[in-house]
């Protein structure tokens, strides 16, 4: 059991840090930022290896078939460099997820100053295959930030020049005229082809990453101005709550007094009806105290040790008190039990999503508990109209709803972000019988009362 001064949250967790929501989006983007450059250097490596076979592929060709004089040990040497760089590159990308400008602009430059080297052992500016610079520069405008970009321009601009000046010119037949015939048209066929073909590829791969992560980005913005949305809305609710503390205070008073006055003892009609209105007082003094623990308020001296199910009767039991259902079937399948913390703001999730049905479907609802692996799983079902297509395409998003009503939708939003929150998820679907269904699902770890380790003195 927890002690008294102890929140049953921590049990299990000593010293647990408290995320907030926003600074937990933010740190999921940077997260999601990484990534995207990670996935961008992993195309680098892919285009190296591509480049080696090439390289290998080219370098055989021109000396076996086309009887091309070439600096072989001089070449491989340089293969076998460019090998060994990709191959640390691999390892290292392996380990570390994030990957800086930087060192994006620096795996480039390696890849400039290799083909740099290549071309200057087999002809200098006069190879055909020159052009594949163009290759590192388009490369660098989509990867690099501009000054990084306009750095790789510089440097290519620069090797070609230092080609020119000081590297031996490719003895090729001067056979211009010969046109496609040419050696030195083929090779600037291939040259143009290869150029276009690897730049289809890894642009279009690196043009969907991006897309993928400015989507993720996105996401992530309209879920931080919700998180922002629900702390003001929290903020306002714990004021109000606190407003109103005092005169349902008095309320409660007042009705003490008058069901003790003589006036009202001998009316049993008019007992029946104070004793109503104390129960009502009594709903909305839980209200506000719900209120106040969500926003945060006494949250570790107000958290019991209790177990999930009979958590979960509690919170139906109390929910049934003044709502107006016909008729309403609660089936429980949890077994075993578990010892879990009896949370304010899980109650009121559940709350809300079985008022939400009851305003579709007053006559009929049904709630079924269960586990699934380590999961929490309830589903709501009820008979009514079900949702609109519009409503299930935005489902969790504030002020969407068919109800026609200012505020309507304000509901779901706050369970699917208090689910969220928890590492839960909430999904709603309708019934091909008609009716609806959500569906609430929470991993147990975030309320469930781990046991103390045990130590044992040797």
């Amino acid at each position: 059991m927890a002690t008294k001064n102890q929140n049953p949250y921590d049990r299990g967790r000593p010293n647990a840090p408290v995320v907030e929501p926003l600074a937990a989006v933010k740190a999921s983007a940077n997260t999601i930022t990484h990534a995207a450059g990670h996935k961008n250097m992993q195309q680098l490596i892919q285009l190296r290896w591509i480049a080696v076979i090439g390289q290998i592929t080219t370098i055989a060709a021109a000396s076996q078939l086309l009887d091309v004089q070439l600096p072989m040990p001089a070449m491989l040497n340089v293969l076998a460099c460019l090998i060994a760089f990709n191959i640390a590159s691999t390892l290292r990308w392996q380990e570390n997820q994030f990957v800086s400008n930087n060192e994006l602009l620096l795996a480039l430059t390696v890849d400039v100053a290799s083909l740099t080297a290549q071309l200057y052992l087999s002809g200098g500016a006069t190879n055909p295959f020159v052009f594949l610079y163009l290759l590192h520069v388009i490369l660098g405008a989509v990867l690099l930030e501009a000054w990084s970009t306009w750095t790789i321009v510089a440097v290519t601009g620069a090797c070609i020049a230092w080609l020119a000046l000081f590297s031996e010119p490719l003895r090729l037949p001067q056979d211009h005229e010969r046109g496609i015939l040419s050696l030195y048209v083929q090779g600037m066929l291939v040259c143009f082809i290869l150029d276009a073909a690897l730049l289809v590829v890894f642009i279009s791969r690196i043009t969907r990453n991006m897309r993928t992560t400015a989507a993720r980005l996105a996401a992530l913005h309209q879920r931080a101005a919700e998180e922002e949305h629900i702390i003001r809305m929290g903020l306002l609710a714990s004021g109000a709550a606190h407003e109103l503390g005092t005169p349902l205070a008095t309320l409660a008073v007042i009705l003490g007094d008058w069901k003790r006055m003589p006036e009202f003892k001998g009316n049993p009609v008019l007992l029946e009806e104070i004793a109503e209105m104390q129960t009502q007082l009594k709903r909305c003094k839980s209200i506000v105290s719900g209120i106040l623990l969500s926003a945060g308020e006494t949250r570790g001296e107000s958290s019991a040790a209790t177990t999930i199910n009979t958590f979960l009767d509690e919170v139906v039991a109390e929910w049934r008190i003044g709502r107006p259902v016909v008729a309403f079937e609660f089936e429980n399948r949890i077994d075993p039990d578990l010892p879990v913390v009896s949370d304010s703001t899980l109650k009121q999730m559940i709350c809300n999503v079985l008022d939400n049905a009851l305003e579709a479907s007053p006559q009929w609802l049904r709630m079924e508990a269960s586990r699934e692996d380590d999961a929490l799983v309830l589903r709501v079902t009820d008979a009514g109209p079900g949702f609109a297509e519009a409503t299930l395409a935005q489902f969790g998003k504030p002020y969407n709803s068919s109800k026609g009503r200012p505020g309507g939708g304000l509901g779901l939003f706050l369970v699917v972000n208090v689910a969220r929150t928890l590492g839960g998820a909430v999904t709603a679907s309708n019934l091909e019988q008609g009716g609806a269904m959500v569906r609430l699902t929470l991993p147990l770890s975030a309320i469930e009362i781990k046991p103390e380790p045990t130590h044992h003195d040797y």
